[in-house]
């Protein structure tokens, strides 16, 4: 519904010439490829924004290997940073030139009990840029005004390309979990939502324990950098040693579930304590088991968090530009757009935490 399918045909082409990006051909595993597109037309209440860095992202690996539904043939990439080249002629809070970022939940019903209740990125009939819609691997994207933010001044455009996880992490810690100052929260997973999860639980006043595997080197010397409380490698340390000594034997309050791994939701069921939150954000892509027994002999609650809210913008935005979470250590390389297959590989291979890919400027 709502322009969801076929890259919308009006919007594209008449205002100027091709332009490369990487796009969706075709349902199925690979057909990803750089191609020369019409370049975007702006309608009346959108903004295009000339994209300035695209950030690599689990959903783009799942989407090469055909794992998560697209409707094809869509340009893909949702995390961007960029700059206002043209706006539309009922757009009021944008001029050309302006710093932005954008919600990639561009199409929604506006009437169902989730939008009206604010929960509008998971509407039943929501259509995703870089999934339904043409997306920010490309030169320029188009954007609904009122999903367009403007990007703090304190905040470079490269960090500004995290904005999109970052809200996510965001609303798993604040809006669903509800993270509270003294609590000791344990974050699987180390990579990008891990240590954006990670840094949200301390600014509302938690004690984080991260946990990865012997893999995850690098992602811990990050850690270190960002003051996460204290890394359990899981392969080399009892991961419930340390949680008991940190938790008189009690279990953490909290567990936020970044790695999407069978392992990991074991460890969380069986360290968080009696009537504690654990909250899954990383996606298995395949049906895990889980002890639903623990889950109601132990009262826990069990929490799903996919997307965002307003409100997790607004904050995510304020957090960072008060310093309260630092973006730049996550950025760990910076390639051109063609280069699109080594950055894929980087991070599948978690030799990356944040992998920007950099469409081709106006010359």
């Amino acid at each position: 519904g709502h322009g969801a399918g076929r890259p919308d045909s009006s919007k594209r082409g008449e205002s100027g010439g091709a332009v490369k990006a990487l796009v969706k051909t075709a349902r199925g595993p690979g057909n990803l490829q750089i191609l020369d597109v019409p370049e975007p037309r702006c309608g009346e209440d959108e903004v295009k924004i000339e994209v300035a860095y695209c950030g690599v992202c689990g959903t783009d690996i799942h989407i090469l290997k055909d794992e998560f539904p697209t409707h094809p043939p869509v340009i893909i990439g949702h995390e961007f940073s960029g700059t206002v080249v043209e706006t539309g002629s009922r757009v009021k809070k944008f001029k050309v030139g302006d710093r932005v970022v954008a919600e990639n939940v561009c199409s929604t019903c506006g009437d169902c009990y989730l939008c009206r209740t604010g929960h509008y990125a998971i509407c039943i009939q929501r259509g995703a840029q870089g999934l339904d819609l043409d997306g920010a691997f490309a030169r320029y994207i188009v954007c609904k005004e009122r999903n367009v933010y403007p990007i703090p001044p304190e905040v470079s455009l490269q960090e500004a390309a995290l904005a999109e996880p970052l809200v996510c992490a965001v609303h798993a810690v604040l809006d669903q979990t509800k993270v509270q100052a003294g609590d000791v929260v344990l974050v699987s997973g180390p990579g990008a939502m891990g240590l954006l999860a990670s840094q949200a639980a301390k600014a509302e006043g938690g004690t984080v324990i991260l946990s990865g595997t012997t893999a995850d080197q690098d992602r811990f010397e990050v850690a270190r950098q960002l003051g996460i409380d204290r890394i359990v490698d899981v392969e080399r340390e009892d991961l419930a040693g340390v949680v008991r000594s940190f938790t008189e034997g009690r279990g953490v309050d909290v567990v936020i579930e970044c790695s999407g791994s069978q392992a990991a939701v074991s460890a969380g069921i069986s360290l968080i304590k009696k009537r504690g939150t654990f909250t899954q954000v990383g996606l298995f892509g395949k049906k895990v088991t889980i002890d639903l027994d623990a889950v109601v002999t132990r009262e826990i609650r069990i929490v799903g968090s996919m997307s965002h809210t307003w409100n997790a913008w607004k904050r995510g935005l304020d957090l960072v530009a008060q310093g309260k979470i630092r973006l730049s250590p996550l950025i760990t390389a910076v390639y051109p757009l063609e280069e699109w297959e080594r950055a894929f590989r980087e991070f599948e291979d978690r030799r990356g935490i944040k992998i920007l890919l950099e469409p081709e400027k106006a010359r």
